[in-house]
């Protein structure tokens, strides 16, 4: 695999990271990635929300989790409760159901300002990959395994691929701060 398609690969890695990381973020409506990261004590270890239970969204403003084992009910909910997501879980029989209240402007703000944080720390991980890059390239044609045209070229290539991905990461951010800003 060539230096350009490693440095490629590695960035589209950190997007692909971040969007995942921003589909976890609370917006105005309910959103089933919302759970992704909760985790349940269960018969003493902690298991992901998602192997043992069927995540849907009736309403809007609703997140229904249908555990595969009804008797896990209960700890499902105290999972998402010590989730810290500022949602309150209710077992409902075999279900637990999740009413996602609407945001005031404070949360939003709050929710908001994590967005940027996220683009922050995709953005030191972009940097960190063109420097290693950079060190390998640097090494090869110190090693006189590449020439010196050969190096400026590509550690031109691989900032133009930082640019492109950190303006990537700009705009995924800004997207989700409008879905979640918006009322």
């Amino acid at each position: 695999m060539s230096t350009e398609n490693q440095v490629k690969a590695a960035m589209q890695a950190t997007i692909d990271h971040l969007k995942v990381e921003l589909k976890a973020l609370r917006s105005g409506r309910a959103n089933s990635s919302m759970l992704d990261r909760v985790m349940v004590e269960l018969y003493g270890s902690p298991a992901p929300l998602k192997s043992m239970a069927s995540i849907s969204v009736p309403e809007a403003r609703q997140i229904l989790v249908t555990p595969f084992d009804p008797s896990t009910a209960h700890a499902i909910a105290k999972g998402i409760d010590a989730a810290n997501l500022g949602l309150h879980a209710m077992v409902d029989g075999k279900v637990v159901r999740i009413n996602v209240p609407p945001m005031d402007e404070t949360i939003r703000k709050q929710i908001a300002k994590q967005c940027k944080e996220l683009s922050e720390k995709t953005k030191i991980s972009l940097r960190e990959v063109r420097r290693k890059f950079n060190d390998l390239v640097r090494k090869q044609k110190a090693d006189g395994v590449i020439p010196e045209d050969m190096m400026k070229k590509l550690e031109k290539t691989i900032q133009d691929f930082t640019d492109r991905f950190c303006k990537e990461a700009d705009t995924a951010c800004a997207e989700k701060e409008k879905e979640i800003m918006t009322v």
